[in-house]
């Protein structure tokens, strides 16, 4: 078993001599730093929203299929999916997995992309980072002058690279918001409703 704790903080676009060191660790163990994973991401997807180029209305769409494949590389959305479906995954069969993941991922996009792509030069700022037994956590938050957004990634080894697999919101895990909606819109009707109100992109499902 594996247990470190990062404590230092590292603001986006500086990295300390701690997380030169926690690298150097992961890199002995062949693996990349958690840490690493989830900054090279953010500063990619900050990179992307904050590109002049990208921002005239006729590259609207390429810059959102940039962000989705920049994100979709770290991030296991078939794991996310698989979570927050929970026990009823295993009643599925491959091609309804093949679909779920699929839909779920969309739903993420809708959520997310609009708010990511509002990205107004926040600060974003590495607290801590806990490694246990091929999971990880990078805790972070984003300062404004106007707020400030706690946003925890949790990391689970697959092979030898971390993939994000839940995001916890000022404390409300993404994948726990989502599993509590599909077991209420399961129990109340089916999953059959469920695949369809994903389709419908309804208003029921809500993001944390």
């Amino acid at each position: 078993m594996i247990s470190t704790i990062f404590t230092k903080k590292v603001v986006a676009g500086g990295v300390t001599l701690s997380l030169v060191s926690l690298l150097w660790v992961c890199l002995a163990l062949g693996v990349e730093a958690p840490t690493i994973v989830v900054k090279r991401t953010i500063d990619e997807v900050v990179r992307l929203v904050t590109d002049e180029k990208l921002k005239v209305p006729d590259q609207a769409s390429h810059r959102r299929e940039l962000l989705e494949e920049t994100i979709g590389k770290k991030f296991d959305f078939e794991e996310m999916a698989k979570r927050s479906l929970a026990a009823h995954w295993k009643s599925r069969n491959a091609s309804e997995h093949q679909e779920f993941v699929t839909l779920f991922r969309k739903l993420l996009s809708n959520t997310y992309a609009g708010k990511i792509e509002n990205y107004s030069g926040e600060t974003v700022n590495y607290l801590k980072e806990r490694l246990k037994d091929g999971y990880a956590e990078v805790q972070t938050n984003m300062d404004s002058a106007k707020t400030e957004i706690s946003l925890d990634y949790r990391l689970i080894l697959k092979g030898s690279t971390w993939r994000v697999y839940d995001v916890v919101v000022n404390g409300v895990s993404l994948v726990k918001n989502y599993r509590s909606q599909f077991a209420r819109i399961i129990h109340r009707s089916s999953y059959e409703d469920l695949v369809t109100t994903l389709r419908e992109k309804s208003s029921e499902i809500t993001a944390p």
